[in-house]
């Protein structure tokens, strides 16, 4: 991974594109402090939301913490699949197949897997976890915005992600997720902003399948 990281630097490409899934990137300050407990009618409500996606489309903004931006197109589907369609010039690809995150390197020809669970982005993927049991509000300051900080305890290893909630009548839930934040055991952090969201789109499963660039010895 370190070799990718080095190689798309001295290449001038945007190393954002490859945090997503490792969360290395991306400076943001969060909202402090973080409360002891959320009311849980503020939690329930974020989670419905993202429960209540059935589908969605949006453009996407992810920012390293040089200050490097990558952007493209996110397309979701529940449960638990997801596309990042980089811009062009940026030759990977990274796929969520509900049980899986998928990063696909087509320039040098690599695959790297992990389990959705495993991932900062399992708060948002994956079916099985239990986001309210761990979710905890962080104040904001402002009026009609929703922070969840999202941690397992008993695995620090699998990350924080801190989700931001714009209350919006037209997405699911009354509450729509415009950002969040990745963060990694190192505290290093990968930021995603949301923009042109579109929801209850046609989304063919095909969407989420993807070409293996690997030599067949390899695969």
């Amino acid at each position: 991974m370190n070799t990718i990281f080095s190689r798309l630097r001295r290449m001038g490409r945007p190393v954002a594109a490859l945090s997503l899934v490792l969360a290395p990137a991306g400076a943001m300050v969060l909202p402090q402090p973080l409360a002891a407990q959320a009311p849980q009618t503020d939690i329930d409500r974020a989670v419905a939301a993202l429960r209540g996606i059935t589908t969605l489309r949006a453009n996407f903004v992810q920012t390293d913490r040089t200050g490097q931006s990558v952007s493209g197109v996110l397309t979701l589907k529940r449960p638990g699949k997801v596309r990042f369609q980089y811009e062009k010039g940026v030759p990977l690809l990274i796929v969520g197949d509900g049980k899986a995150l998928t990063m696909i390197d087509y320039e040098v020809r690599q695959v790297q897997r992990w389990p959705i669970g495993n991932s900062p982005l399992g708060a948002l993927l994956d079916p099985q976890k239990d986001v309210a049991r761990f979710a905890q509000q962080i104040p904001t300051g402002a009026s009609g915005v929703v922070s969840l900080r999202v941690r397992d305890p008993k695995h620090p290893e699998y990350g924080t992600i801190t989700m931001i909630f714009a209350r919006n009548g037209a997405a699911p839930g009354g509450l729509q997720l415009d950002s969040w934040v990745a963060t990694d055991a190192q505290n290093k952090q990968t930021t995603v902003r949301l923009s042109g969201h579109e929801y209850g789109v046609a989304v063919d499963d095909k969407t989420f399948r993807w070409t293996d660039p690997r030599p067949a010895s390899r695969r």
